[in-house]
């Protein structure tokens, strides 16, 4: 199990810039996001090699806007990184408020 996670890893790694942050967001709401801002790796987090996903429930206004957002999981390092990421991101306007599930994974 552990060599199938270090291929893992490492072939994501081959895939990206070595010096560069990979961070990939899934989204599970209704809603099309309009704007992202990639979350910064936490240089602290980068140090200490700490990676993982951070799991977000986000509150979505009617004008696309984030209302309000509760992390449901992962490292604190890494969750306010995500969390500050987040605030900044738009949706697609709706008629009503909307509840959004997102994951950052945070690989360094």
């Amino acid at each position: 199990m552990r060599t199938l996670l270090a291929v893992f890893v490492l072939s994501l790694l081959l895939v990206s810039a070595p010096s560069q942050l990979w961070a990939q967001q899934s989204s599970e709401g209704i809603r099309k996001i309009v704007t992202k801002t990639d979350p910064q790796y936490p240089s602290v987090a980068r140090r200490m090699n700490i990676q993982g996903s951070v799991r977000i429930e986000i509150l979505v206004a009617p004008n696309g806007t984030v209302k309000s957002l509760e992390v449901k999981g992962g490292h604190p390092l890494l969750a306010d990184s995500a969390q500050n990421a987040v605030r900044q991101w738009k949706w697609e306007p709706a008629s009503r408020e909307t509840h959004e599930s997102v994951e950052i994974k945070f690989i360094p």
